[in-house]
């Protein structure tokens, strides 16, 4: 009898309309458009307006989407996670919230934070309770409204990060589809590198951290650079390895959207070339946990049955990992 992979049957994402340009960042920060795509490759990246609006919104549209798309009822649906570092509160989780609004009620749903990786972290999740045969739909979201936690006078990290959310379902397959593989690690050391020091238990809310600006994305860019190159690189190296796979047996590299030189260098790595590369990040910037789906929505129309492909992801924290996925259809 043949082993039972979680495969992804559907994928749907959606961006908001607002569109913030490399030149509008120019009136509110000092910046240009010629050093921002220098040493970022980003030329605009989508915002979330209206007020109320928070990362459920984005969710929920991506999730309406999917279940049309891939005529799944929202009764079906048995199980709904979450990647997101954006939550709308600290409780309940964003899932949750995005099930009520599209009307799934006869699941459990919960978020995962591992920031940039957190999709790839949901899918390995997602995928297990398919595999034990606990579920046979699950639906893995990975959204993040970063610009609720940028700070737009730091021409450091505003420059990056957009809003959006990307969306898949997974379901039972045999035959070898579906996800494979998949390696994940994670560093807490790197919390000194990439985090949000104000929020949490640690330190609470404040009029002292509001002031401090402690409740923005801080990042020390030269560190997370290397670490993040590096760890990319080996996982993917790994992932491919353990499955005979070399390069020019795979059909695309999903890599998380931080920065096109990061992008580039674990291409370089791990020896592929950039055509068989996938990459937005010019048009959304950096969108944390939906960078990855994004990215599927976009290629899907040039994704065929039995691609063998590999998703690779590097968060704050450290949270990194590699996936290898033989696509479905």
């Amino acid at each position: 009898m043949s082993k039972t992979y979680a495969a992804i049957t559907g994928v749907h994402a959606y961006v908001p309309d607002y569109v913030l340009t490399n030149q509008e960042l120019e009136t509110m920060v000092d910046t240009n458009d010629e050093w921002i795509q220098t040493r970022t490759g980003i030329r605009e990246r989508r915002i979330l307006k209206g007020e109320g609006k928070g990362t459920s919104h984005m969710g929920m549209e991506a999730v309406k989407g999917l279940l049309e798309k891939t005529n799944t009822a929202p009764e079906e649906v048995e199980l709904m996670i979450c990647a997101t570092v954006t939550g709308d509160m600290q409780f309940p989780d964003t899932a949750n919230l995005i099930a009520d609004f599209v009307g799934i009620r006869n699941a459990f749903c919960f978020d995962i934070n591992a920031a940039c990786s957190g999709f790839l972290y949901a899918l390995t999740t997602g995928a297990k309770f398919i595999e034990s045969g606990t579920c046979k739909k699950v639906v893995v979201v990975g959204a993040d409204k970063m610009s609720s936690i940028v700070d737009y006078t730091d021409r450091a990290t505003c420059i990056i990060f957009g809003d959006g959310a990307g969306a898949v379902l997974l379901e039972p397959a045999e035959e070898g589809y579906g996800i494979r593989d998949a390696l994940l690690q994670s560093d807490g050391a790197g919390q000194a590198y990439l985090y949000q020091k104000a929020g949490g238990s640690r330190y609470p809310a404040t009029q002292e951290t509001v002031e401090a600006r402690e409740h923005f994305v801080y990042q020390n860019g030269q560190p997370v650079f290397k670490a993040a190159v590096a760890g990319m690189a080996d996982v993917v190296t790994r992932v491919m390895a353990r499955n005979g796979l070399a390069a020019a047996d795979v059909s695309w590299l999903v890599p998380h959207q931080a920065n096109r030189r990061i992008i580039e260098s674990v291409a370089r790595m791990a020896r592929f070339p950039l055509e068989k590369v996938m990459i937005n990040i010019h048009k959304y910037g950096n969108t944390t946990a939906a960078t990855i789906p994004l990215c599927l929505w976009e290629w899907e129309h040039q994704l065929n049955k039995g691609d063998n492909i590999i998703l690779t992801a590097f968060g704050g924290g450290f949270t990194w990992g590699g996936i290898y996925v033989k696509w479905a259809y």
